[in-house]
């Protein structure tokens, strides 16, 4: 698997948008589920959504629902990651990585990890 690589973080204020994007290998892309996690200082990774490398499976964690959507440009080879609504809460360090060739919703699953991208929701 080829490391994924995430960019589109930075420091919004509470409210903001930012799109985060995943690049990995053309094989990479096309073969593998790919997922979207979060980690703060001092607690557990978080899983946050998964797409199925066809795109038909989606999965988004019930706590960002209604504010984060996964989608994938397979043309581009690149897996994005649309926040809306920003909270201080979401402030972490967000990864991309990249899963197995079946569909899978466990963090354990996935095994090739980006170096990762903060975002820092501020006033």
């Amino acid at each position: 698997q080829g490391q994924p690589v995430e960019s589109g973080g930075g420091l919004v204020q509470p409210g903001a948008s930012l799109r985060l994007s995943c690049a990995t290998s053309e094989r990479t892309h096309h073969t593998y589920t790919m997922g979207w996690f979060r980690q703060t200082p001092g607690k557990a990774r978080e899983f946050i959504a998964a797409i199925s490398r066809s795109g038909r499976n989606l999965y988004v964690a019930t706590f960002v629902k209604d504010r984060f959507t996964i989608s994938r440009d397979n043309t581009k080879g690149i897996v994005y990651l649309q926040m809306n609504s920003l909270k201080t809460e979401d402030t972490a360090v967000y990864y991309c990585a990249a899963g197995p060739v079946g569909w899978t919703t466990q963090t354990e699953d996935f095994d090739s990890w980006g170096q990762g991208t903060q975002v820092t929701v501020s006033t």
